[in-house]
């Protein structure tokens, strides 16, 4: 590091804004990601032992992969660089390999490069990194807030360990923030502040596990807070909503608000009301609750209250469960908008819900139930092949002797559903004939 990368650091830590004033510089300092630095876990006794391989960090904004980066800075005996994928070119690359190569060669110090936003480096420039990450002359950290299955090479993925860092709980987060406020050298214990923990939950909530988000506004409602006589500057809610431009919704995600907007949201889509379906999709949403949650619910609903009436309807929704890994939040609400429009709008059938319910019933009372001879897989000489026959159809027994008469699939009038009447209707008259 030069005199001038020095002294901006320098600058940071001085003038810089609170996130990156307060940023970690040890593990133990480090809050969350137990899962991938806890202790004992390989990255963390790689880091510790200064025996790192290539690898990829990946995650949401403001959940330490950076941070991780700068705490490995500081631990390595390499030589660390650090870039940023949009500045970077093919030829910064080849030059950065190049030197580390030599530095390898001549001095026996391996050199860690660091890429900031690797999903911004295009397949060319990412090719470039190949022989020299293959071979160990250049140890390759890269920071992707994308899915690196899809944003980065198949073979530098192969090369490296690939770890995925989390957003923060909310528990997490005030932490963080209790931190900051007495962090008399780093952070904002020189001010004599008293803050609402309604105030510091919310700025949690609202942040999304991003500790930057947070921090940038907590900072924010202390500074423009103005002193009382005493001194003290009191940060209330309002102060927090105003800071983090959001204001709070009242919704307990481990309590009623959950499970009644869940409910309601569910209600909304079964009984056809496209409006509530919306509202409270949207409630649900800038609360803070999971939208992989949610899209489970939808893909069920898809299934259960919509079935056969419109057998898209699973498409969709499946479809928009996929979207939110992939693109994930804020974005991911119009997929989720979508899905749920969809079964609102859509007929509704509950006949696989039903039907599915009905057969396992039977199956629990039944005593034997043993498979009609001609379906058994070692008796296929006795079993007649539809395709073979007139309409792709021959009639012949599929259920149990016990159960010959029984009809589990009830099917409704509704949507495509509808239609299958008409040809399950023919097949029970093929039948009789």
């Amino acid at each position: 590091m030069d005199l001038f990368s020095h002294l901006g650091e320098e600058a940071k830590q001085t003038n810089g804004p609170l996130a990156a004033r307060l940023r970690p510089r040890t593990l133990d300092e480090f809050v969350g990601q137990k899962h991938i630095i806890g202790k004992d876990t390989l990255l963390r006794r790689a880091i510790e032992a200064d025996q790192l391989t290539s690898l990829i960090l990946h995650g949401p904004p403001g959940t330490g992969k950076t941070t991780l980066a700068e705490i490995i800075a500081n631990r390595t005996n390499a030589v660390f660089v650090k870039a940023h994928a949009v500045g970077t070119g093919a030829n910064d690359i080849k030059q950065i390999a190049k030197s580390a190569i030599s530095r390898l060669a001549m001095e026996n110090v391996r050199t860690i490069l660091f890429i900031d936003e690797i999903h911004r480096l295009n397949r060319a420039q990412q090719d470039v990194l190949l022989p020299d990450v293959e071979d160990g002359g250049l140890i390759l950290i890269g920071a992707t807030t994308e899915n690196p299955s899809y944003e980065v090479n198949t073979a530098l993925l192969s090369r490296s360990l690939v770890f995925e860092l989390k957003p923060l709980t909310d528990l997490e987060v005030i932490s963080i923030l209790k931190r900051a406020l007495e962090d008399k050298q780093r952070g904002l214990g020189n001010f004599q502040c008293k803050i609402e923990e309604e105030a510091l939950t919310h700025l949690a909530q609202k942040s999304g596990g991003d500790t930057r988000h947070a921090l940038n506004a907590l900072e924010l409602a202390v500074t423009t807070t103005r002193p009382n006589n005493e001194g003290i500057r009191h940060v209330t809610l309002a102060v927090a909503e105003e800071s983090i431009q959001q204001k709070r919704i009242r919704y307990d995600k481990k309590g009623d608000g959950h499970y009644d907007s869940i409910s309601a949201f569910i209600k909304s889509m079964r009984g056809s009301d496209p409006d509530a379906t919306l509202y409270y999709l949207a409630k649900m949403l800038l609360a803070g609750e999971d939208p992989k949650f949610i899209a489970r619910r939808i893909l069920i609903q898809a299934a259960e209250d919509v079935g056969l009436a419109d057998p898209r309807a699973l498409m969709v929704a499946s479809a928009a469960a996929h979207a939110v890994e992939y693109i994930g939040m804020p974005e991911a609400r119009i997929p989720l908008a979508e899905a749920a429009l969809y079964l609102a709008t859509a007929p509704k059938s509950n006949s696989a819900y039903k039907g599915i319910n009905e057969a396992m019933e039977i199956v629990k009372k039944e005593y034997d139930g043993e498979v009609p001879a001609h379906l058994q897989n070692h008796k296929q000489e006795k079993y007649k092949y539809p395709h073979d026959y007139e309409n792709h159809f021959v009639e012949q027994q599929y259920l149990p002797m016990e159960h010959k008469h029984k009809q589990i699939y009830q099917p409704s009038s509704m949507g495509y559903e509808g239609k299958l009447i008409e040809h399950l209707n023919w097949i029970k008259g093929k039948k009789k004939g």
